[in-house]
């Protein structure tokens, strides 16, 4: 059985055009057969773009979505961006947003695309998905742990159809569901936000990440795989998706 192959793409001069990194590579994976497809940007976590990553990349083309994976610490790998990019991310602004805009012409101008996209984030990527929500050039937004910005109301001002999951463990965003539930609702936003109780932070994850001197840690503070969780928000992604970016296919 075929499976999606994922390869690297330059994306510097998008980059340049969007006023992002003059220096951008990212990750594209192509579903099997005949296209085109709806596309999704995938905004990877503050690891950067690790082997767990990929397969989340790999796996939405799995799905019938065109997936592109836009590297943030292109530049200068996560040491030297890590701080950078995290500011963005709360922030709101930055170079991070021009890249990931970049990402989304890419797909947008390919012939393989259907021309509409979404955008999908991980942990630093979940916000940068949620701000991403509001630029006004998404079909569509799948949130995962992503922290909320300050300005929350502003930001879902005129934000497309998000889909968001968190979980009931995460120390650090305790309460984040039901605020931006209640923030979606305020914005009259379609939205589909969910908390799984017994998940943690990166509970989507395939496999753990971080040092391996630390995962036992990780573990202890709730970080982690969730099988149960991230087969349901999964689920729910694949059909808020289809929905909103591959209407016939969401129907059937």
């Amino acid at each position: 059985m075929s499976v999606p192959v994922l390869r690297a793409v330059d994306l510097g001069r998008a980059s340049v055009l969007a006023g992002g990194s003059g220096r951008l590579t990212g990750y594209l994976a192509r579903p099997v057969g005949r296209g085109p497809w709806p596309g999704v940007v995938v905004v990877h976590e503050a690891l950067g773009v690790d082997e767990v990553m990929r397969r989340q990349a790999v796996r939405l083309a799995r799905a019938g979505f065109l997936a592109l994976m836009p590297d943030l610490f292109t530049r200068g790998g996560v040491a030297r961006c890590l701080v950078a990019t995290m500011r963005a991310a709360l922030s709101g602004r930055g170079r991070a947003y021009q890249d990931i805009e970049a990402a989304r012409t890419f797909l947008a101008d390919s012939p393989e695309c259907t021309g509409r996209v979404g955008v999908i984030g991980f942990c630093m990527g979940g916000a940068f998905a949620l701000v991403s929500a509001g630029s006004g050039g998404f079909d569509a937004a799948c949130v995962n742990y992503g922290v909320l910005p300050k300005e929350l109301d502003a930001v879902l001002a005129a934000a497309c159809p998000v889909v968001a999951s968190y979980g009931g463990r995460d120390r650090m965003l305790k309460g984040a569901a039901a605020r931006l539930d209640s923030a979606l609702d305020r914005a009259g936003v379609v939205h589909d936000v969910k908390e799984y109780p017994t998940a943690g932070h990166a509970f989507l994850n395939d496999a753990e990440v971080g040092p391996r001197l630390l995962r036992p840690l990780l573990r202890v503070s709730g970080m982690g795989p969730d099988p149960q969780a991230a087969t349901d928000a999964w689920q729910r992604i694949d059909t808020f998706l289809n929905t909103h970016l591959n209407p016939r296919k969401g129907e059937s």
